[in-house]
């Protein structure tokens, strides 16, 4: 499997226990369900198009005029994570923590969240209707924006057109043009999963930036109408919240790249995707300074085990998840209203890694040492600190020639790095072992 880049190793805070029944349910399901294969992908035209910042958009074969790259060139639209933005990767100075402050105090002081949207009534009728609610994260997991004047020499081919990439966008702005690219598949999946959720997006951008991504995404507003929540309309400074979003905390689903971005309350309802990174200035932000960036070989994000796309494998997540949860056999046992689809992605991970036995015999800082572990008993796994136990499955190392390394090749244990247990977090399916071998 290629994995162009690593993503942060999600946090393993433990969800609330299940309801018995519904979890039963579940373990049966899951110990009966085989793996689905996943659709073939189909290849669309190529779009080169020209985004104003009033949101209308033209198809365009002319040059775009280069803008200068300047120490002012960056308006931080895209938000922040800890005060870090996420389009030029700068820490925001203290004037932008200060107009962070001033808009969390107008938001709180002219914006009321309706809650009457969330009584039972509207939940009941979304439910019938056989509909669960995905909140979408816009930058790293959908996409990926960089200002132009960030472009390096050779990524400037990318405002000619020269290149056969899909779903590029030159986006007009006020204070300073944008470049976007939408991650591969991802027309596909908005599609077929408005079938089984009712969609919102919520990004830490500010609300225009979050607009002109949604039009990107969405031209024919089929998919979200206004359920696009931005750092503006946040309760929270630097956090996510789903107090924002007209929906039953037990039957959200939340995609984002980022699970500590979001309050601790909320962080199960996350789905933690692997990031996506295009442009040279987006990996030297996230520290993947030594390595060529997408934009600069031409390529785009592909995965050997979902034939190219890693959103068509969280297509077949999100539908495994909605079909377990709207079940006929729990319906004749269990009220509809009362489900838990928390329990349900608890219960899917859960699988992962079951059966496996994994020690630890690299020598790992103590918190990704931690990290790790914990990943892999939410997966499923048994943990191990003893190496040379006849029961170990798997062997976590670094180095081939450690003596521990030595003892898993001889008594024929899979001897495989770290990245085994987060390749198989992110893609929620036991990943091969001889893909992350280091023997």
């Amino acid at each position: 499997m290629s994995l162009a880049v690593d993503s942060p190793i999600p946090d393993s805070s433990a969800s609330s226990d299940p309801v018995d029944d519904f979890a039963g349910f579940l373990d049966e399901v899951l110990d009966s369900d085989s793996d689905e294969d996943v659709a073939s992908l189909q290849s669309t035209k190529r779009r080169k198009v020209e985004v104003n910042s009033n949101g209308s958009s033209s198809i365009s074969s002319s040059e775009v005029l280069e803008v200068e790259k300047n120490g002012s060139l960056c308006e931080h639209l895209a938000g922040s994570y800890k005060d870090m933005c996420l389009i030029c990767g700068q820490r925001l100075d203290q004037n932008e923590n200060e107009k962070s402050e001033l808009e969390e105090l107008r938001v709180n002081n002219i914006r009321e969240i309706d809650q009457g949207k969330r009584n039972s009534k509207t939940r009941e009728l979304l439910l019938g209707r056989k509909k669960l609610h995905l909140v979408l994260d816009l930058d790293h997991t959908l996409l990926n924006t960089t200002a132009v004047g960030y472009l390096t020499p050779q990524e400037r081919y990318l405002l000619e057109g020269d290149h056969s990439l899909e779903d590029v966008f030159v986006v007009r702005n006020s204070p300073v043009d944008l470049v976007t690219k939408l991650r591969p598949f991802v027309g596909t999946f908005l599609k077929e999963a408005s079938e089984m959720f009712e969609m919102s997006v919520y990004t830490m951008g500010e609300r225009p930036y979050a607009q002109q991504m949604v039009k990107l995404l969405d031209p024919r507003n089929e998919y979200f109408g206004d359920r696009v929540v931005s750092r503006d309309d946040s309760t929270r400074k630097f956090e996510k919240n789903l107090d924002v979003v007209c929906a039953k905390e037990s039957a959200v689903l939340v995609l984002d790249d980022t699970q500590q971005v979001w309050i601790k309350q909320n962080q199960d309802n996350v789905v933690l995707m692997r990031r996506y990174l295009f442009f040279r200035n987006s990996y030297d932000s996230f520290g993947f300074k030594y390595c060529m960036s997408h934009s600069e070989l031409k390529t785009d994000e592909s995965d050997e085990q979902t034939q190219g796309a890693y959103l068509a494998a969280i297509l077949q997540l999100l539908k495994r998840i909605h079909s377990m949860f709207f079940d006929d056999k729990v319906a004749a046992r269990d009220n509809l209203i009362d489900r838990d689809v928390r329990q349900v992605l608890k219960s899917v991970g859960s699988q992962v890694l079951k059966g496996c036995k994994i020690a630890f015999g690299c020598v790992l800082a103590s918190a990704a040492q931690a990290d790790l572990w914990n990943m892999a008993e939410k997966l499923g796994a048994v943990c191990s600190t003893e190496v040379m136990d006849p029961s170990v499955t798997h062997v976590i190392e670094t180095d081939a020639e450690t003596e521990n390394s030595q003892w898993a090749v001889k008594d024929g244990k899979f001897l495989v790095h770290p990245q085994w247990i987060q390749a198989a977090s992110f893609m929620w399916q036991k990943q091969p072992e001889d893909m992350f071998s280091i023997s």
